[in-house]
């Protein structure tokens, strides 16, 4: 395939294997959404005062890092597109900045919530924060573990980099951004 090829519905960019790789995911997130949800109908009391447990400045600021990212994502994949690799891999050290970030501040309120005793078995509405939280982690971790891969592309041999490879990698850090914008209002905000 051109590195320049124009994606189509039958070929999506990244192409077809990333995106159903992250309709999978989506699908699973979104049934451990929806279990939270019938959960929290459930136990409306419970669930708030867990809630408030939580610092929602913690998911606020992880969703900054986490849209500043993906912004410097799409700006990679634009200079990566115009061959302008230098400015890409600039862009891509943003991203994976910001995805540290995210990590780091995640790490900090974990770390906060096992001193104050709010682990796995604490309740219903903590064992799904836990759940929901760490299995998003794992995904930022692989996130960027494949960015961390597309730095290296990109400074070794630019010019070998298929365009498909970049927006697939794209596509999968941009899933986590869309999963952390469904999490942070229903486990900091809404409960």
């Amino acid at each position: 395939m051109n590195t320049l090829t124009k994606p189509t519905i039958s070929y999506p960019p990244g192409g077809l294997l990333i995106w159903i790789v992250i309709y999978l995911e989506l699908f699973t997130f979104g049934a451990a959404l929806l279990a939270l949800v019938y959960q929290a109908h459930e136990a409306p009391d419970l669930f708030h005062e867990s809630r408030l447990l939580l610092h929602p400045i913690y998911g606020t600021v992880n969703t900054i890092f986490l849209l500043c990212s993906g912004y410097f994502m799409a700006k990679t994949i634009s200079r990566i597109k115009d061959k302008q690799f230098i400015k890409a891999r600039l862009n891509l050290v943003f991203t994976i900045i910001g995805g540290v970030l995210f990590l780091g501040l995640k790490s900090l309120e974990y770390f906060e919530k096992i001193q104050e005793g709010l682990t796995l078995g604490y309740n219903t509405f903590f064992s799904f924060y836990w759940m929901l939280t760490l299995f998003h982690v794992i995904h930022v971790v692989v996130g960027l573990v494949i960015l961390l891969w597309l730095l290296a592309t990109l400074k070794k041999a630019p010019e070998r980099l298929e365009i498909i490879d970049a927006e697939a990698s794209a596509a999968f850090w941009h899933m986590c951004d869309l999963i952390w914008l469904l999490l942070f209002p229903l486990l900091y905000l809404i409960f």
